[in-house]
């Protein structure tokens, strides 16, 4: 009997102690400028930011921690008008050539014509697994709502509350996932157009700059990452640790509707069916559900 008791203490105090490690906090708390920080800006009481693009500069910021699963939020109202060649990118990275990254990119484009969402991710430093959306409003007339939601078991992008893109674990099956390296939190607003508007044969029209990207309310309910150790004490199914919830494990029915949804409507492109780029050499997750 005593040794339960002492087992239902240890289990409840770790539980305190991770509760501890969700991050709601304001930007000067939890991020700051990597670069760019001259002409950006933290505004109020530090729940909005801006971000600038001119032809001295982009800009960009980082969370002072790293984190190892959890649900990353931000609210973004991109750069209105004309803008071409600029990319807004939104992700998750830890470094080194071995990196792992979860990426959201916002593709600017000419005036009346609508972004492009591109997402990707990196595991163990290998890319190459792109997916690219429009979106079914205009992204730049208010605040919306970019998660990503990553735990042992998947990793979720969502606009709105709305999947657009899941990526499961099938490590058990040789398919390399981020699982094991801490990440911090980065988004950039940065001159991208050798690439980013119909492959770069659109130019920024630096007469319609500066660019700005506002931001709001960051918060991350994720798990701190503290080196090694975290890559099982973020992953123990316990109450402190939402996001390993059997809830969490595959879309709910519901989902698995409106990332179909999604797909079938404002998917315009997938590494998947890419059979030319890939020389029919699939990647192997292609072929698995993911739900």
């Amino acid at each position: 009997m005593a040794g339960s008791r002492a087992l239902f203490l240890a289990v409840f105090v770790f539980a305190i102690a991770f509760k501890s490690s969700m991050v709601h906090a304001n930007f000067p708390k939890s991020m700051y400028f990597n670069w760019g920080a001259h002409h950006s800006s933290i505004l109020g009481n530090g729940d909005d930011l801006r971000l600038v693009l001119d032809q001295t500069s982009g800009s960009g910021i980082q969370s002072k921690r790293a984190f190892l699963f959890g649900s990353i939020e931000m609210l973004i109202k991109l750069v209105p008008g004309n803008s071409a060649g600029t990319v807004t990118a939104y992700y998750l990275s830890s470094t080194g050539a071995k990196h792992d990254e979860i990426d959201f990119e916002f593709l600017g484009n000419s005036t009346g014509e609508p972004y492009t969402v591109h997402t990707n991710i990196y595991t163990q430093g290998q890319g190459n697994r792109e997916q690219q959306f429009k979106l079914w409003f205009d992204p730049t007339a208010n605040y919306h709502n970019y998660t990503i939601h990553w735990n042992p078991t998947e990793i979720v992008w969502y606009v709105d509350s709305v999947p657009i893109r899941v990526f499961k674990n099938y490590e058990s099956e040789g398919i390399t996932y981020p699982n094991k390296q801490g990440m911090r939190v980065y988004s950039s607003l940065w001159n991208a157009d050798n690439w980013a508007t119909r492959g770069g044969l659109v130019k920024i029209d630096w007469t319609s700059a500066p660019f700005v990207a506002n931001y709001r309310r960051f918060r991350a309910r994720a798990c701190k990452w503290d080196g090694p150790v975290s890559i099982t004490q973020c992953a123990l199914p316990i109450q402190a640790n939402w996001w390993t919830s059997p809830v969490y494990q595959q879309l709910s029915f519901r989902q698995q509707g409106q990332l179909k949804w999604v797909r079938d409507n404002y998917m315009i492109y997938n590494y998947c069916t890419d059979f030319k780029r890939f020389n029919g050499q699939m990647a192997p997750e292609c072929s698995k559900p993911q739900f």
